[in-house]
């Protein structure tokens, strides 16, 4: 099953619709991105995507890969009780998925029908700010997109079916939430649009981490500038993120390594 440090993973294509294969490649090549972009913490976190067509259905990584090598054949179907659908024959690994992993993520997919991406990183920069009393600060452009960002109480790690209901009232209808000492999570109507707002969240916590550490005030930007610039940033206001970022991210990703299609 492993060739030259590879897995060699019997292709999925055959075994699901075309709608399912695509959401496949997307995700695949989301998890590729985010570790391309230092957003990964080893085979830890996760990412998931709807399965289109197939409510309830969603597609995680296999426990025990790392983002790098995930493919669109090496991801698992599972619903929203934890029930795995669909997986490809990882021979004596036999892969399964993450308990935490299904409990964040089935709870959104199911409390959130319209989302087709969840992503939750352990980033240093999103685990540094979540650990701060003033958590994230609009003291940037980008950061103002998150001016009425969520936060989440940490309860330890997220095994417990029972914090589902206290994750979805934090969350509400925003697209990211802060978990307090623990990371980030952020939710998208498609694959590019919940990266461009994990990739752009990430920013946020690295620039108030680097003005922290000049440790002299922040310039005061205006409340109604605040709420003006935030909604800006609002689905309602402009066109959804990731229409024009994902393609050309995934033609990044065809220069560097094409193998997440597979």
């Amino acid at each position: 099953m492993v060739k030259d440090g590879v897995l060699q993973i019997e292709s999925m294509k055959d075994r699901c619709t075309a709608a399912e294969w695509q959401a496949r490649v997307d995700l695949a090549a989301c998890y590729r991105l985010v570790d391309l972009y230092g957003l990964s913490d080893m085979m830890a976190n996760h990412v998931s995507s709807h399965v289109p067509g197939e409510p309830g259905a969603f597609l995680i990584n296999a426990y025990g890969m790392m983002y790098e090598e995930i493919t669109a054949s090496s991801l698992i179907k599972i619903d929203i009780h934890g029930n795995i659908l669909s997986k490809p024959d990882f021979g004596e690994l036999n892969y399964g998925i993450n308990k935490a992993g299904y409990v964040i993520h089935s709870a959104v997919h199911n409390a959130r029908p319209e989302i087709a991406c969840v992503i939750h990183t352990h980033s240093w920069a999103s685990m540094a700010v979540s650990a701060l009393e003033c958590g994230l600060l609009p003291i940037t452009q980008t950061a103002m997109r998150f001016l009425k960002i969520g936060y989440h109480d940490y309860q330890g790690v997220v095994l417990n079916e029972e914090e589902q209901a206290s994750l979805l009232k934090d969350l509400g209808q925003s697209e990211a939430l802060m978990l307090r000492n623990h990371g980030a999570l952020v939710v998208g109507r498609s694959v590019g649009e919940a990266f461009n707002w994990m990739h752009r969240l990430e920013l946020s916590c690295q620039t108030q981490l680097a003005a922290m550490a000049c440790n002299t005030p922040f310039a005061k930007v205006p409340q109604p500038i605040l709420e003006e610039t935030w909604n800006n940033y609002q689905p309602g206001t402009r066109r959804p993120y990731g229409l024009m970022e994902w393609p050309a991210l995934l033609r990044k990703l065809d220069r560097l390594d094409p193998s997440y299609k597979t």
